[in-house]
């Protein structure tokens, strides 16, 4: 018997070039400067004053402290440290731990700074965590809703729209109702309203998803803003006075440093953000549905080829992440403010997309990418609170210039499912 030798196997293997900028590398050389330039610039501004931080939401109570300067230097160069370990061979199985460590170093580096040269030196831990997820819950919504859209393949371009249709429901139905709970079921009716045009349009019509989105937007503004002046603006009590949500403390688990206030010592909007964080992302990696979205929106025709309804589960999708928005826009009414005004999401819409890019496409990695942002944001406010002589506007910029890093790629490749934004045609 003759043994048949084909092609392939005859080859020899050729072994695969070993990179040597990994994402590891990448990301260790820029944390190694990063901490060297904190060290050096945050040290020498320093007043050498004391820099207190404390675990409760007042400047009250037990406070560690430490030399601005001794922390400015010592931290910085704990971020250097912490860049300079992401070159070990061992790196990639201990790069999130490490990466988040370095950027932890770099931000107490600075704080440092900071409030040693301020008039108020406590810094109450509590009271900006809190602050940071309240901050961070509209990005939230807005990004799990990108998240169920485009991971079916439809670009969400329209979750400013979503927002502000549910930030307006919510406050005139809460309003009308006497009751937060129908303002927040009517925001998710408002932003379900612009997810089924979204899906009409994008779907049905094979508008170019982008434009659609973008002409959403600019229509739930418009119409927002004629039905705020022909009935709001007019009678604000019977239609724009809605009731704050309440604030839920749960005994015992309040009272934790840090963590008590933000999730023991909060509203229904952040039970309801982390819920559906947990529910997205088992659904996504855990049941059929999930296999099936994923599926649609990175290969729809072998989807079809087996079975799977496509533009089917493309629809249900997107009604649902138009829900998830529209809750997301009762923040802005029931929680941030009681009382809707015209254009009040300030644009909040795109940076959850910014936090949906930022986080991969993955349900845990948006909330993250949220939190951050809410920090960055949190933390301008404080600072700008103690007579910071850095302009806040600087501050705010942190997310979007990370952002900017993420796409780059210089954190390793950020990648849409291949086929978001592209029309299915069944053949």
């Amino acid at each position: 018997m003759i043994a048949v030798t084909t092609t392939a196997e005859a080859a020899p293997a050729v072994a695969e070039p070993v990179r040597f900028w990994t994402r590891e590398r990448k990301v260790g050389t820029g944390l190694v400067v990063a901490g060297l330039l904190a060290a050096v610039i945050f040290g020498a501004l320093a007043t050498g004053e004391q820099a207190r931080f404390t675990l409760a939401e007042t400047t009250a109570g037990a406070a560690w402290a430490i030399d601005g300067t001794v922390g400015a230097v010592g931290f910085g160069l704990l971020a250097a440290l912490a860049g300079a370990a992401l070159w070990a061979p061992v790196a990639r199985r201990r790069f999130a731990w490490l990466l988040a460590a370095g950027v932890l170093a770099a931000v107490v580096s600075f704080l440092c700074w900071q409030l040693s040269d301020a008039s108020l030196h406590t810094m109450p831990l509590g009271n900006v965590g809190q602050s940071t997820m309240i901050l961070a819950l509209p990005l939230i919504f807005g990004g799990l809703a990108g998240v169920l859209c485009e991971r079916s393949g439809v670009i969400n371009i329209a979750i400013e729209g979503q927002f502000i249709a549910g930030a307006f429901a919510a406050s005139m139905v809460a309003t009308l109702a006497a009751s937060v709970w129908a303002g927040i079921v009517a925001a998710a009716l408002g932003g379900l309203l612009v997810g089924a045009l979204l899906a009409v349009l994008a779907i049905r019509y094979l508008v170019d998803q982008v434009v659609a989105g973008v002409v959403l937007n600019v229509f739930a503004l418009g119409l927002t803003g004629f039905l705020y002046e022909q009935l709001m603006a007019p009678d604000q009590g019977r239609y724009n006075t809605p009731q704050r949500v309440p604030t839920w403390e749960i005994p015992v688990l309040s009272d934790i440093p840090v963590l008590g206030p933000v999730l023991f010592e909060a509203t229904v909007f952040v039970y309801l953000a982390l819920g559906i964080v947990a529910a997205v992302a088992f659904g996504l990696f855990r049941t059929r549905w999930g296999l099936r979205t994923r599926s649609v929106g990175e290969h729809p025709v072998a989807a079809d080829t087996v079975g799977v309804k496509v533009l089917g589960l493309r629809y249900r999708n997107v009604l649902v992440g138009g829900l998830v928005a529209g809750v997301g826009g009762a923040y802005f009414t029931l929680l941030a403010t009681t009382n809707f005004n015209k254009g009040m999401t300030s644009g909040l819409g795109f940076i959850a997309l910014a936090a949906l890019i930022f986080g991969r496409w993955h349900p845990v990695g948006v909330l993250l990418a949220a939190l951050f942002f809410g920090f960055s944001r949190a933390l301008a406010v404080y600072l700008s609170t103690i007579g910071s002589p850095i302009p806040s506007q600087f501050l705010n910029m942190l997310p979007y210039v990370a952002t900017i890093v993420a796409v780059a790629g210089l954190v390793g490749r950020v990648r849409a499912p291949a086929a978001d934004g592209k029309p299915y045609v069944k053949g």
